[in-house]
């Protein structure tokens, strides 16, 4: 009979937290999140700015294929199009039978990039958050030649 008594306590024990257990959890979590959330909070911009340049460097090395097939990089007004489909037979009869590229990438915010081809070779560009030439801080211009430094 003790057996079953005890037994008994044991099934009427209470399932579940108290709240004094809950509100010591919820304090543990708001602490961690003290400390974490500063630490992400502005990640995102940045890492969107750092997805431009691995992009520009996707861009870079086909318009350097380009250069390679063909002995000149594409002229700004033929732009990163020539990358996809042959801007002029005669001009580029090394062109590959395929595309340099499918396709060309948006920058972070699906705004097309910028090409300009300079006595050093290229530049390509991104103009940031704001879509806008210029700006400062997140809105600032991306430059590939800046990039990688």
């Amino acid at each position: 009979m003790a057996q079953n008594s005890t037994i008994g306590k044991k099934k009427n024990l209470r399932k579940g937290f108290s709240l004094l257990e809950l509100l010591v959890v919820i304090l543990i979590l708001g602490i961690l999140a003290a400390f974490v959330a500063p630490n992400l909070i502005g990640k995102g911009e940045q890492a969107k700015r750092d997805l431009v340049c691995v992009q520009m460097s996707s861009v870079g090395g086909a318009l350097d294929m380009f250069k390679l097939s063909n002995g000149v990089y594409p002229e700004t007004e033929e732009g990163l199009q020539a990358l996809v489909s042959n801007p002029d037979p005669d001009k580029y009869p090394n062109y590959g039978n395929t595309p340099y590229m499918k396709s060309i990438p948006k920058d972070s915010w699906q705004n097309p990039f910028g090409y300009l081809k300079n006595e050093n070779g290229f530049e390509l560009i991104s103009f940031g958050a704001d879509r806008k030439e210029g700006g400062s801080g997140d809105a600032e211009d991306i430059f590939f030649s800046k990039c990688n430094k």
